[in-house]
């Protein structure tokens, strides 16, 4: 648990020397799209970018920048295919098409004006269930609650075990918005689900996305997630929120389903007489 001395880590921001601040600004911007810039000094000695969760700044140093354009840097995207798209048509220097990779991304590497590398990864792109040399997962999915047979299953597969606790699944069942669960499109195995809760007019929460390990990395979570929010946009009234929980690791994850990082807090239930969490 954190507490308030702890120190919190929120974003990294490379700077980049560079023989030209304001050309340096100005491409990434016109050129990469990136949305927001800044400059510092008059003539600029320093500026920066940002889009969303990435920011880059920019130092004038000629000499550094003369040993340093072989530097990369990774930046994850969400509709990388678009982004594909936006910096072909600008005529940017792709030094790698965008392909899926064998981590579970796709991705693809361009080098900017100054001779940065920038690799820009995010959700893999089209038929991605034949990664690895896998054969496509017969599966569909389904719009419907998993029963707490299936529940208890899937949070035992996945290492959840206090969530299986056969007296509290039909309770969290009960609360459901809305849900999705993939089913084997052959034996109706439950391979996994992602479940919706909220107040059914402006605040949602995804919960309990669970894949059994059997058929992890094979599309099946970023299908349900998918499905899930085609429900959600389609459904909820508009400028509702969506929100869930989960641990740094999976960012990746969901970022590219639309999902930003947003400051938070929270705090578990305790029993009274009792220091147990």
């Amino acid at each position: 648990m954190e507490s308030p001395q702890q120190p919190l880590v929120s974003h990294a921001e490379p700077i980049l020397p560079v023989a030209d601040i304001t050309a340096t600004v100005d491409y990434w911007h016109d050129v990469l799209g990136f949305p927001e810039k800044w400059t510092w000094g008059e003539p600029p000695n320093h500026g920066g970018v940002r889009w969303h969760g990435a920011h880059i700044q920019f130092t004038l140093n000629p000499s550094l920048a003369a040993v340093s354009g072989a530097q990369a840097i990774f930046i994850v995207a969400r509709n990388i295919q678009a982004l594909y798209a936006l910096h072909q048509s600008r005529n940017v220097e792709i030094v790698a098409p965008l392909e899926n990779k064998p981590w579970g991304m796709s991705g693809y590497i361009v080098r900017e004006r100054n001779g940065y590398y920038i690799n820009f990864g995010g959700a893999l792109t089209g038929d991605h269930e034949h990664r690895h040399g896998r054969a496509p997962v017969p599966m569909r999915i389904v719009h419907r609650s998993p029963t707490p047979a299936e529940y208890s299953h899937l949070c035992i597969a996945v290492g959840w075990s206090k969530a299986a606790n056969p007296e509290g699944v039909p309770a969290i069942l009960a609360s459901l918005v809305h849900a999705v669960v993939a089913e084997h499109a052959l034996t109706g195995e439950a391979l996994g689900c992602a479940l919706l809760i909220g107040d059914n007019a402006s605040v949602y929460y995804v919960k309990d996305v669970m894949v059994h390990p059997d058929w992890q990395h094979q599309g099946v979570g970023t299908a349900l997630m998918e499905e899930l929010i085609q429900w959600f946009d389609a459904n909820a009234p508009h400028n509702a929120l969506a929100t869930l929980i989960t641990g740094e690791n999976l960012a990746q994850f969901y970022q590219p389903l639309g999902f930003t990082p947003a400051f938070g807090m929270m705090r578990w239930s305790r029993k009274p007489g009792t220091d147990k969490v």
